[in-house]
């Protein structure tokens, strides 16, 4: 799983975005972003696309632990709760399997472990491997 999390590094928006890669395990994931005052919106809470890119980063690392080249085809996601400072954890499951889709729940939590954000994504396996991207 450290080749998973060695590949994730290369998402340039992610790191821009301040976002660590803490966990993956087949199937799952964990990602975190310490709130800083780039991520704010206009009324001072975290930008909600801020949140979708920190959910998204788990969602791809969970959907790729497998080691095939896997894209999202949908994802949705649904705020629950606003958040305004500290550090924010994405955790991403894996729901079901085949051989060419997977569907996966991202809960997002604020630092007091609090439910702010839901992210569920379906997942397509395509031809390939991460590996034969790395080069």
């Amino acid at each position: 799983m450290d080749s998973i999390k060695e590949f994730f590094k290369r998402d340039k928006f992610a790191e821009l975005c301040g976002i660590e890669l803490v966990e993956v395990s087949p199937g799952s994931a964990k990602a975190v972003m310490e709130v800083k005052k780039e991520h704010f919106n206009g009324i001072n809470t975290v930008h909600g696309g801020a949140i979708f890119t920190l959910a998204d980063l788990a969602f791809a690392a969970a959907a790729n632990s497998y080691g095939p080249i896997t894209v999202a085809i949908n994802v949705s996601i649904t705020y629950m709760k606003a958040i305004t400072a500290g550090k924010i954890t994405a955790v991403a499951r894996e729901i079901s399997r085949n051989p060419k889709l997977s569907t996966y729940t991202i809960d997002i939590y604020d630092e007091s472990g609090n439910i702010a954000a839901v992210f569920q994504g379906l997942a397509y396996q395509k031809r390939g491997n991460l590996d034969s991207l790395i080069k």
